[in-house]
């Protein structure tokens, strides 16, 4: 079998690009690893790093320099024209993924979207740019072959008429072979995100002013597209200002995993995600997780692999507590890790994609 896919931001990850960032991509980049791996021939388009035609390979994953920057839907339609696979892969809510969906459709490839975040299983909502062009996107969702969902309260979203397209794609993190246990991690809580309004950086800061005898590490740069700059630098400047905070801004996949390895706790302060890759990376290196709202599919609460808290008091009262118990927090990560095992692996997501591939080639 022979798919493709198109981002330039997965090349990063699989060069090493240090200002590489996104989970998304991250994930991406996971996942055409491992369907490499298991005989899959991938193929990655990328317009911006390689000068069209040059390829290079990676880990089993051939990078395909596609050109046209100006007009992404043209390469596109060259891209699949040319490389005549069986199936094409996107993720991410894209007003694009009409038109793309489309196209592939026409020239007979099959098409899988993947969700990686709650709004794009809400059409009217999910677009960040373009906004009014909710339409083409949903018409790309309505023509996919498969849509893939990170946990099943997504699949509540769409229309019944979808949900028999719909299955479950586990997200892929690598499992560190050892990992620090907690009495000897240095007693930090990290904080790791974009810093935009849905991360909800307002909370990161009002949680750590409430703690200052924690010592916070934040990573993570802004983006300027959704915010002023002032309210940006509002964000920033009052960080900065925090003696318990060492805000980092980007930092690099490597170091920022490092960071996780190290911590004892991850906060997550996000009121809109989807199963965020850093969940799976914290309890990957046995890190528990506070979380204020998010938790799909009850991970944390069912599984005890930290504490959803629910509120801003709950999670200032949940680092609070477990950062005197460190066997509590032990127990914790040893969840955590198992359940990364058992259920993210790259054959566990692997077997996933080929299921869902099989129902319908057949």
């Amino acid at each position: 079998m022979k798919i493709v896919y198109v981002n330039d931001v997965v090349y990063g990850y699989a060069t090493g690009d240090p200002s590489a960032n996104g989970g998304a991509e991250r994930y991406g980049w996971h996942l055409t690893r491992a369907l490499a791996n298991s005989g899959w021939a991938v193929t990655i388009g990328v317009q911006h790093a390689l000068q069209e035609g040059e390829e290079r390979q990676i880990d089993g994953v051939r990078f395909l320099g596609i050109g046209s920057r100006a007009h992404f839907l043209l390469a596109w339609y060259k891209f699949l024209k040319k490389e005549r696979p069986d199936w094409c892969f996107f993720q991410c809510a894209d007003h694009l993924w009409g038109p793309m969906a489309e196209t592939a459709r026409w020239l007979g490839v099959r098409t899988a979207f993947s969700v990686m975040h709650d709004l794009d299983v809400q059409p009217r909502r999910a677009l960040t740019r373009r906004q009014n062009w909710w339409r083409l996107y949903e018409w790309g969702l309505r023509r996919s072959d498969i849509i893939f969902v990170q946990h099943q309260g997504q699949r509540g979203y769409l229309p019944p008429s979808w949900q028999a397209r719909t299955y479950f794609l586990p997200g892929i993190v690598p499992l560190p072979v050892t990992y620090r246990p907690h009495p000897e991690r240095n007693g930090t809580v990290a904080w790791v995100a974009v810093i935009r309004p849905p991360k909800r950086p307002d909370l990161l800061v009002e949680i750590a002013r409430r703690l200052p005898e924690v010592r916070f590490v934040v990573c993570g740069a802004p983006t300027y597209k959704l915010w002023e700059a002032g309210a940006i630098e509002s964000i920033i400047g009052q960080l900065r200002s925090l003696p318990n905070v060492d805000y980092r801004g980007h930092v690099d996949p490597e170091q920022t995993l490092k960071v996780i390895e190290d911590a004892s706790l991850l906060l997550s302060t996000s009121d809109g995600e989807g199963l965020p890759s850093v969940f799976l990376e914290a309890w990957a290196a046995g890190t528990p997780v506070v979380s204020v709202q998010i938790d799909p599919d009850h991970k944390i609460r069912d599984g005890e692999l930290g504490v959803l808290a629910g509120t801003v008091d709950g999670a200032v009262d949940a680092v609070r507590s477990l950062m005197t118990v460190a066997q509590r927090r032990q127990d914790m990560g040893m969840r955590g890790r198992r359940h990364v095992e058992e259920v993210h692996s790259p054959a566990a997501a692997v077997r996933a994609f080929e299921t869902a591939v099989a129902s319908v080639s057949t």
